[in-house]
């Protein structure tokens, strides 16, 4: 018995020194890089066939072919990956979406490039460059571990490492070489991926598919260590290892050897699904891909296009459609990422397991196999398998509630490798199974035929949850969750409702997958076809169903016409270039085709010539003689035009409109935001001063400046009026006028005139130790201006927090009137009537300004029907605005969308954070006088704010914050002037 368990022990050190051997290179390479490397197992596949090939094809020594791949060839590759992959994605900024579907590329495209060269075929001779005795495996991991330790803690590298780890920016200011860094940190991870797959080659399937995912499999142990410790990812690695050996003593007997049996050879996957699930995520910012403009809308025809080539095998010659009746099958199981994906934002890397249980379940419930179910008809089978998996969708569902990032792509990786094998991988489940045709459609035309219907009902399906109030709701959560939820989308339901909904889609498609090749075949769900999928579906247009059939119809059509792999490769070329094109293919294209597309310059005849130099000898004379001008704002300055205003909003191309008569609104919406070419000094600091004279009042309100802060859109402030005209143009005002008149001094009475709306009693909040709010009481009254002041970390972001449900008091109790509302989330309180803005702007970049607006009179307390039109026609966005999308448009416009949305609920509570930032002298003014308005109106505001000018102008009421307690509280005018009584004390006795 000790021999035994001697032996096993020693089986099981051998195994975790290779996990150990890829927790250390996938813990160093995210320490340097920031990079969770999705990729290390396919490069510890592509190392250890390339040896194979030194050695067994080419006949080298071993002695030469080794230190060649591990040392050369295995660190070559990661310094090409950090320097073509994703150095320009840090040079963008590191948007993890991007950076995520990169390394997910790179995983396919090794994949699909190992099966073009040497096959999909397992092969069983790889050489063996260490012994089977597993000392010499732990040697090298602990001295790995050792070295790499030592290095991070006691040398000027390691220090490098910390700083680009901690804020890469600032370390390139500070002065170390950030690229150095990530390129040694990508060739170290590298050349542990080698050398882990030289070990398991031997004693594994080294083939293109199984060596990958079993290498990431063992992804757990560095998630266990939080990707930092090397201690705790080599102790973990080694006492799953040795556990995993030593269950292989047990023999149960009766259904529990089946079931531990796979416990047993996949205990690493246990421990993947603990990690991923259970314990804390290792990443915080979302990892999808975001649209950072509007999503492009389908060219003319090509929805006919489509139609036509969906159609085009039904009048093929033959009567074989095997490769055919594949695609609509696959497209169905891509529309379930659209869906997931594209339209909610969510990642899912786990779709090919509930395409899979789709397929098994229609086979079993057609061989009457399925526990507790009769023997089904094949259509009525799959129709139930749908039925049947559809709510397994909260496998991956429930954690996406909580989760974002690595950690959601962790955990749908997690389900789907668990399924796999757990469930496909089991003989018991899979054993014997046969999958028929529906009866009627027994042959390959007419189960065509069937499944281009059933393609239809499920576009018609994702059409719907794309449509409509459900659509827009997903786009919300999909472009901003936090904002979502305070424009009160319910994002947990909806989170789950997109999985539920992606799963039931996927297991329609597996089924007809399965069905149309006439078997379940495990391997055609594999986890790796997962990655390749959502690849595939990101590449090509997560947010498009057409993106879906054109994706499906590529990944079989490929594979089909070419040599397997062919597909694969594409699709990686594809994915690794986002960091090239980070507007995907299409928009890296569209230049092209446009610099291809003939034009032809208009000319003008001699005659035109003549015209047109006389007109122009007025304009050289002097300014006198000058006609009516406007200004032309561009980033390169402002140059007269005649006759027109041209204006840039973001990405859009320039749009050309006339210039409005003085006196007149610019875009005939009324806008109440007047522009003006002053700025503030900053946040409290100086005067400010009205509105200057001639200020435009473009609907778009203003450009973004240099400084962050909301440039003013030049108008025709430099131009002669036309004859008959006084000069300043009239700022409409479209609310009613409110009882304090713009630069009147606040009010002094400190008593509210009803009972507090909101308030706040003893809030404590912590932080690790850290005392963010201590104690604080607040009461909002109805009709009146409460304002928040206090120096950086005083505390009042996190009172704001909250007060609106996005941060939990340790103790202490908010009331909405006589209700608790302490434990209630953000979009609860939404739709009781608490409102919200933020610093940073919160809208939503893929729907228009109209649409903007109508989330927030959908989720909020009251669904009005003329909400939408009451808020857009206040703010000033009635205009042609409100069809633009609010990608691009300049700061002063989208806070006018995002205060806009917030009122269209008609919330009784308003609380705005820092709401003048980014808004230049005219936009401040004009936002105080509608604020003014909604307290005349009995609505409840609060204000945290920098700009004590704003505050004074404003409040009615101040309260003054430090050290996470509120000091003073009082009428604006009384507490302002006491703070800039202090501020001036402070200065004299520093001058002193």
């Amino acid at each position: 018995m000790a021999s035994l368990t001697y032996d096993l022990t020693l089986a099981g050190l051998s195994v975790g020194s290779a996990a150990a051997l890829t927790g250390i290179g996938l813990v160093v390479t995210h320490r340097a890089t920031g990079v969770l490397n999705f990729a290390h197992g396919a490069i510890a596949m592509v190392c250890a066939c390339l040896l194979r090939q030194f050695t067994v094809e080419w006949h080298w020594p071993l002695a030469l072919a080794a230190p060649l791949t591990l040392l050369v060839v295995a660190p070559a590759v990661g310094v090409a990956l950090e320097r073509f992959v994703f150095r320009p994605l840090s040079v963008l900024g590191g948007d993890p979406a991007q950076t995520l579907v990169a390394s997910i590329g790179v995983f396919v495209l090794l994949v699909g490039g190992a099966v073009l060269v040497w096959g999909p075929g397992a092969r069983p001779d790889a050489p063996t460059l260490v012994p089977a005795d597993p000392w010499g495996q732990l040697a090298v991991t602990l001295v790995l571990a050792a070295g790499v330790g030592a290095v991070i803690r006691w040398t000027r590298f390691g220090r490098e490492l910390r700083a680009v780890v901690d804020d890469r920016p600032l370390a390139a200011l500070g002065g170390v070489d950030a690229d150095r860094v990530a390129a040694a940190g990508w060739a170290f991870g590298s050349f542990t991926a080698g050398l882990t797959g030289v070990l398991l080659a031997p004693y594994v399937r080294l083939d293109p598919y199984g060596m990958p995912l079993l290498v990431m499999e063992v992804v757990a142990v560095a998630v266990a260590a939080r990707m930092r410790s090397l201690p705790v990812a080599v102790v973990v690695a080694l006492g799953i290892g040795v556990a995993q050996s030593q269950l292989t003593r047990l023999h149960p007997s009766g259904w529990r050897e089946p079931l531990l049996q796979a416990v047993g050879a996949n205990l690493f996957v246990v421990a993947l699904l603990v990690a991923a699930l259970v314990l804390p995520g290792i990443g915080t910012r979302d990892a999808l891909p975001r649209t950072a403009t509007a999503r492009v809308a389908t060219p003319p025809g090509a929805w006919i296009v489509a139609v036509v080539l969906f159609l085009l095998p039904l009048g093929f010659a033959g009567s074989d459609l095997h490769t055919s009746v594949q695609v609509p099958a696959l497209g169905v199981v891509l529309l379930s990422l659209v869906v997931v994906t594209g339209r909610g934002g969510q990642i899912s890397l786990g779709q090919a397991a509930y395409a899979g249980l789709g397929a098994l379940f229609t086979a079993l419930l057609a061989a009457g196999r399925f526990p507790g179910l009769p023997e089904l008809p094949e259509l009525a089978a799959l129709l139930a398998a749908v039925v049947l998996v559809a709510p397994l969708g909260l496998l991956t569902g429930w954690p996406a509630i909580g989760r974002h990032g690595l950690a959601l792509a962790l955990a749908t990786f997690a389900v789907g490798v668990g399924v796999s094998r757990f469930v496909f991988a089991q003989p018991y489940a899979t054993s014997g199974l046969t999958l028929g045709r529906p009866a009627g459609f027994d042959g390959d035309r007419a189960y065509y035929v069937l499944e281009l219907g059933l393609l239809a009902g499920a576009l018609l399906a994702a059409h719907a949850l794309r449509r409509g109030r459900t659509g827009r709701a997903l786009a919300a959560m999909r472009d901003h969750e936090a904002g979502a939820s305070a424009a009160g989308v319910r994002v947990p339901a909806l989170k789950l409702t997109a999985f539920v909904a992606g799963a039931a889609l996927a297991a329609l498609g597996g089924g007809m997958l399965g069905m149309g090749l006439r078997a379940f075949d495990p391997a055609a769900y594999d986890p790796v076809r997962g990655l390749l999928w959502f690849a595939a579906i990101v590449v090509l247009g997560a947010d498009s169903v057409l993106g879906a059939l054109l994706a499906a119809a590529l990944l079989v059509g490929l594979d089909a016409g070419t040599r397997g792999g062919v597909a694969a490769a594409v699709v990686g070329v594809l994915a690794v270039l986002v960091g090239r094109f980070p507007g995907g293919p299409y928009e890296a294209l569209r230049p092209a085709a446009e610099r291809l597309r003939l034009r032809r310059e208009p000319t003008l005849t001699p005659l035109g010539i003549g015209v047109r130099r006389r007109l122009r000898a007025p304009v050289r004379g002097s300014g006198a003689s000058r006609g009516p001008t406007a200004t032309r704002v561009t980033g390169a300055g402002v140059r007269g035009a005649p006759d027109t205003l041209r204006f840039r909003t973001g990405g859009h191309p320039l749009v050309r409109r006339p210039v409005p008569p003085v006196g007149s609104d610019a875009d005939g919406a009324g806008a109440p935001w007047p522009s003006g070419t002053a700025r503030r000094t900053g946040p409290g600091r100086g005067t400010r001063s009205g509105p200057p004279p001639a200020a435009d009042t473009e609907a778009s309100g203003g450009a973004t400046g240099a400084g962050g802060r909301g440039g003013a859109v030049l108008g025709p402030a430099h131009a002669e009026h036309p004859p008959g005209t006084t000069g300043v143009p009239r700022v409409p005002t479209p609310v009613a006028p409110s009882p304090r008149r713009p630069g009147t001094a606040p009010r002094a009475d400190f008593v509210a005139p009803g009972r507090p709306v909101l308030r706040a009693r003893a809030l404590r909040v912590a932080y690790d130790g850290f005392t963010a709010l201590d104690g604080v009481d607040l009461d909002l009254p109805p009709g009146r201006i409460t304002a928040v002041v206090g120096p950086n970390g005083a505390g009042k972001s996190t009172l704001f927090h909250c007060l609106a449900g996005t941060v939990r008091p340790v103790s202490g109790r908010v009331a909405l009137g006589e209700r608790d509302i302490t434990r209630l989330p953000a979009h609860t309180r939404t739709r009781l009537g608490i409102a919200r803005t933020f610093q940073q702007l919160a809208v939503f970049p893929t729907l228009t300004v109209a649409e903007n607006v109508r989330v927030g009179a959908e989720q909020g307390r009251v669904a009005g029907p003329g909400a939408v039109e009451r808020a857009l026609r206040l703010l000033g966005l009635d205009g042609a605005v409100r069809a633009l999308p609010a990608a691009g448009l300049p700061t002063g416009t989208l806070r006018r969308v995002e205060l806009a949305r917030a009122l269209a609920g008609s919330p009784r509570v308003l609380l705005l954070d820092e709401p003048a930032a980014g808004l230049d002298t005219g936009e401040v003014t004009a936002l105080a006088r509608v604020l003014r308005a909604l307290a005349a109106d009995g609505t409840a505001l609060l204000v945290v704010e920098h700009d004590l000018d704003l505050v004074a102008d404003l409040a009615d009421t101040v309260h003054v914050m430090t050290a996470g307690r509120v000091v003073a509280a009082g009428p604006a005018g009384h507490m302002l002037e006491g703070l800039g009584t202090a501020v001036e004390g402070l200065g004299t006795a520093v001058d002193g």
